[in-house]
C-alpha cells in the first residue's frame, strides 16, 4: 500500500487530499502521479471507479501552481467524452485546488454560451469540457489553445464508441506540440492505439488492471431469464 505522502505531492496538495479522508493511494494514483509529476507523458490503462481522476488532477495541480492564466489561454486541458464524466473532474478540483490560486471551468452543452465565455475571458488555469462544446467556442474565436502546457484526455475508449475522436485529433492538433499527454483508456482497441502513437511522446506505460476488466469498486450480478421475451428481460431489469 501507497501513502500520498510517498508520491512527491505538495504539502498544500497532501493538506487537500487529508480533508477528504484519504491516505492511501490506488494502484493507478501510486503509479501514475510520480511520472506525472515529472512532466512526462503517460497511458494509463484504468477502468472507472480505479481513482484515474486523482491521479491527473493532483499532480496537475502541482505543476500548475506556479504561473498564471491568461485571458482565453488555458494552460491545461481536460477532455471528457460526457457532461457527467467532466463535472465529476471539476468537482476533483474544487476539492484538491481549493486552497490554491488556480482557476477553472467547465465546458459542457446544455449551459449558457454567454456564462462560459464570461469565465474564459477572465482566464482559466484549466478547462475542463467535452469535444464538441469546446471546438464550439473555439470556432466562436473564444478560444486559444496555443497556451496548453498539460493535456489529459479521459475515458479514450468511450470517446471512440460516441465517435469524438475526430474531435479528439482535431484539438490536439490545435495545441501545442510540445507539452504533457495523460491519456487514459479501459481498453486499447487499434483506432485508440494509433493515436496514442501519433500523439504521445514516449509514454509510460501503466495498467493499473487488465483491459477490459471491471474495477474492484464495481459490482455486477448476474440475472438469468428464462425466456429471450422483451417483456421477460424488462421486468427483470
Amino acid at each position: 500500500m501507497t501513502e500520498f505522502s510517498d508520491l512527491g505531492l505538495s504539502p498544500a496538495t497532501l493538506a487537500a487530499v487529508a480533508a477528504t479522508g484519504y491516505t492511501t493511494a490506488t494502484p493507478i494514483q501510486a503509479e501514475a502521479i510520480p511520472m506525472a509529476l515529472q512532466g512526462l507523458d503517460v497511458l494509463g490503462i484504468a477502468q472507472t471507479g480505479t481513482g484515474k481522476t486523482a491521479a491527473f488532477t493532483l499532480p496537475m495541480i502541482d505543476r500548475l501552481a506556479a504561473g498564471r492564466a491568461k485571458a482565453r489561454m488555458p494552460r491545461a486541458l481536460v477532455i471528457a467524452p460526457t457532461r457527467e464524466l467532466a463535472d465529476q473532474v471539476s468537482m476533483s478540483f474544487e476539492k484538491y485546488a481549493k486552497d490554491q490560486k488556480l482557476s477553472w471551468a467547465l465546458l459542457i452543452g446544455g449551459v449558457s454560451f454567454k456564462d462560459q465565455e464570461l469565465k474564459l475571458d477572465r482566464g482559466v488555469d484549466v478547462l475542463i469540457a467535452t469535444p464538441g462544446r469546446l471546438l464550439d467556442h473555439f470556432e466562436r474565436g473564444k478560444l486559444l489553445m496555443t497556451g496548453v502546457q498539460i493535456m489529459v484526455v479521459d475515458e479514450a475508449d468511450r470517446m471512440l464508441d460516441m465517435g469524438f475522436i475526430p474531435d479528439l485529433e482535431r484539438i490536439f492538433k490545435l495545441t501545442p506540440a510540445k507539452k504533457q499527454t495523460l491519456f487514459f483508456s479501459a481498453t486499447m482497441p487499434p483506432e485508440i492505439t494509433r493515436l496514442t502513437k501519433q500523439f504521445l511522446r514516449d509514454p509510460v506505460r501503466i495498467e493499473a488492471s487488465r483491459p477490459a476488466t471491471t474495477a474492484e469498486t464495481i459490482t455486477q450480478n448476474l440475472v438469468r431469464i428464462p425466456t429471450a421475451d422483451p417483456k421477460a428481460k424488462r421486468t427483470a431489469l
